[in-house]
């Protein structure tokens, strides 16, 4: 797999393909690489530590793409790849003389995975498109944060990710697909169109009934109860038994019954239209107790409750320990450096974390001299023309 581009979406794409075992390309520029090289707030060493999460499991080498030779070097890449991955405003492979119809007369299996903000046609292809700006349009923002404040964001790069989950999706259905065909394909994928499948029923809703979603704070509407509650030692929990059985076991832990065949709270329908009465009932019971002894009592009676994690909290917890859900992989400038592991745990053929991001360029000598025969003197004559 070739991934071009830099930033996010794409590379998220090329980071989920990778831990799954696809052999992943990084094509960089040698001046100045992926700026992901540089972004996140802590910079230990002087290095970014979104970088080696992001770039795990992936080769660098360099090549200058606005050059012909450059070009020409990834022709040479692509007659040996099964993927190309990119994410550059639309047209500008097109410019390069990298359309993908050219490419297939080069390689007429390869798959060509499109990560943009609004897609490759429509009148807005043309724009320049970032995840926040895919997240508006999409839908998610106008819905997120609380009623009497301005429109407000996840605290991560929530559109990138999307959109690179569904190009990783759309990438493994065509790569199937190609299996019957024998050809490849376009997966088209934008930010905005990931974003807005993300949006449930709100369009029917709009179409059907002429009902706007609002921003609801922590609460979704006539969803209840779903909350964040107080606890006795100055924390909060999450408590969510908006199912009419898990209710009645809520109810039967707060040692309420009755509550359960309260009119008011009987059906998820008079929960809903009754909400803020009900949340302030479990907050006035929560606020009794301290934190582990009511989630012991919530889990033990079978009701959905925890904490709100930060990343302390996931360094120390049991289950995410049992799980191995953080990983920690060696980097020769950072040492062990944790992160994420691989999701979704597949019994018979699990993803791993091989390595950290790599130095720009790291694997120019082995992807250009060895897997493409390319001579000792010919690739120092490209390093020294720049264009690698």
């Amino acid at each position: 797999m070739i991934e071009l581009g830099q930033l996010l979406a794409g590379p998220f794409c090329g980071q989920l393909l990778g831990d799954f075992g696809a052999e992943v390309i990084k094509v960089e520029d040698p001046k100045a690489g992926d700026p992901m090289r540089q972004w996140g707030r802590e910079k230990p060493h002087g290095r970014s530590l979104w970088w080696p999460v992001v770039a795990r499991n992936k080769k660098s080498v360099t090549a200058n793409l606005r050059s012909t030779e450059g070009q020409e070097l990834l022709r040479k890449l692509i007659t040996e790849a099964d993927v190309l991955l990119e994410n550059f405003r639309p047209g500008t492979l097109e410019r390069w003389g990298l359309a993908p119809e050219q490419l297939w007369e080069i390689n007429p299996r390869l798959v060509v995975t499109r990560v943009t903000g609004y897609g490759q046609t429509g009148p807005y292809a043309a724009r320049a498109g970032f995840g926040s700006i895919g997240e508006a349009m999409g839908g998610i923002r106008y819905v997120t944060g609380s009623p009497d404040q301005p429109p407000s964001r996840a605290g991560i790069s929530l559109g990138d990710a999307l959109a690179a989950m569904h190009a990783a999706l759309g990438t493994l259905v065509a790569l199937h697909e190609k299996t019957n065909s024998g050809k490849g394909q376009v997966v088209d994928a934008a930010i905005y169109e990931s974003v807005l499948g993300l949006m449930e029923s709100m369009l029917s809703e709009w179409q059907q009934a002429g009902y706007q979603r609002e921003r609801t704070g922590p609460v979704l509407p006539n969803v209840a109860p779903s909350n964040v509650y107080p606890t006795r030692d100055g924390d909060s929990i999450l408590i969510a038994a908006n199912q009419d059985t898990v209710f009645g076991r809520l109810t039967d832990v707060m040692g309420q019954p009755a509550l359960k065949t309260d009119e008011r709270y009987a059906t998820h329908g008079a929960r809903g239209e009754y909400m803020a009465e009900l949340d302030a009932v479990i907050a006035g019971w929560t606020a009794l107790s301290d934190t582990e002894d009511l989630l012991r009592r919530l889990h033990d009676g079978g009701v959905p409750a925890g904490r709100i994690y930060t990343a302390k909290d996931m360094f120390d917890d049991p289950h995410f320990a049992a799980r191995e859900a953080i990983v920690t992989v060696d980097d020769p400038d950072l040492g062990p450096i944790a992160m994420q592991n691989v999701f979704p745990k597949l019994s018979a053929s699990p993803g791993s974390v091989r390595t950290s991001g790599p130095a720009l360029g790291q694997h120019n000598d082995e992807i250009y001299r060895d897997l493409l025969g390319l001579p000792e003197q010919e690739i120092s004559r490209l390093r020294a023309a720049g264009i690698i």
